[in-house]
């Protein structure tokens, strides 16, 4: 079985409400892309990844040219293990990994489909019949953010992540955890994230104004030297995100004494094969998993949950329905949130096809 054609689609995606962050930035309408590897038997592996620049070094205009450089070891390549496909595209194509990660997501779909079994056998088994979900909370006004954790709680969310920084006030953020804490009640999780947009002084003084609540800080500052200096002076419990994408930044977090929780987004790492790796060496250093991605529609979404249903028992903490922020839905069929929680779609691969409707016409149709 070998890859004969190679498609790709771009769509917007629009947040449902305007997503407001640290230093000003926002989510509102973002270009995803989706990806179809097709075989000579007909087969179909999909992708998808939905980069956002002042978030991370990716962008959206980025992901066509660094897929059509890639076609020429895609197409023409016998369908396998995708860790050994990788391997070739990594000699090829130094570095670009967000572009990476929607033709990993792809093989690893097609594989699913060779093979007959959903992607989270082949990375390792389900251990989980579903997961727990956290619910993001665009930075506003602590009483709006409040309402919005009481809504999201009636549903059944227990894990809340509490945006910071959009007016750059220390006294503001450390009000808008309390509002936050005071709407759930003890017992859920809460945690604060700046997006590498507060100074340390900011993070600190916001951390120890909070430090008799069960809090927990993401990644305030832009590098792990700052955000372990933030977690030794406030005591609180540190998720690294922005600065975790490979393993030897994994490591140096640990070393450092702030790696208490991570992000694992498919985008920073290049996709499921590289965060495969990752997921067993967090799991090993004894920190806890979000499996996600940085944004996205059903695709990206539905190689989340696989990679969640088979992390390690003890190591996942939550995962992200990233369809649920954004229209429109790419695979509207795909699982949706039930009581605060999420389960991957069934089926061979991803369990996740594209409504043609939605995509339009392709940017890119190589064969």
């Amino acid at each position: 079985m070998k890859i004969t054609n190679l498609t790709l689609w771009s769509v917007d995606l629009t947040s449902y409400e305007t997503y407001y962050m640290a230093e000003g930035k926002t989510c509102d309408t973002v270009e995803s892309h989706i990806l179809c590897l097709e075989t000579d038997t007909g087969l179909k592996g999909w992708g998808e990844v939905c980069p956002i620049p002042h978030y991370l070094p990716a962008f959206a205009k980025g992901v066509p040219t660094a897929v059509a450089e890639l076609a020429e070891i895609l197409i023409g390549q016998e369908v396998g293990g995708p860790d050994a496909i990788m391997r070739r595209l990594d000699a090829h194509l130094i570095g670009h990994d967000y572009a990476k990660s929607i033709v990993d997501i792809a093989l690893w779909d097609l594989f699913g489909k060779m093979t007959g079994l959903p992607v989270y056998d082949l990375l390792g088994g389900r251990t989980r019949k579903d997961m727990p979900l956290y619910h993001s909370i665009t930075c506003i006004a602590p009483d709006d953010m409040a309402r919005i954790a009481t809504e999201a709680y009636a549903t059944g969310i227990r894990q809340f992540q509490v945006k910071l920084g959009a007016d750059a006030d220390w006294d503001a953020d450390a009000e808008r955890l309390i509002k936050v804490r005071e709407a759930v009640g003890k017992g859920p999780l809460v945690y604060g994230d700046w997006n590498c947009g507060a100074t340390k002084l900011h993070a600190t003084r916001t951390g120890r104004a909070v430090a008799h609540l069960d809090i927990m800080l993401e990644q305030p500052c832009a590098t792990l030297e700052d955000c372990a200096a933030v977690r030794q002076a406030t005591g609180l419990p540190m998720k690294i995100d922005e600065n975790a994408f490979d393993q030897a930044s994994l490591l140096k977090a640990h070393q450092l004494g702030c790696l208490d929780a991570v992000a694992l987004k498919l985008s920073k790492f290049g996709g499921l094969s590289a965060m495969r790796r990752a997921r067993d060496l967090t799991a090993h250093l004894g920190a806890v998993i979000c499996a996600e991605c940085t944004w996205g529609s059903d695709v990206v979404t539905a190689a989340s949950l696989h990679f969640a249903a088979s992390t390690p028992q003890g190591s996942l903490l939550n995962t992200c329905d990233l369809s649920n922020y954004v229209g429109p839905r790419v695979a509207p069929d795909c699982p949706t949130r039930s009581n605060g929680r999420i389960a991957p779609p069934e089926g061979p691969g991803l369990g996740a096809t594209p409504d043609m409707s939605v995509l339009g016409d392709p940017v890119l149709d190589l064969s």
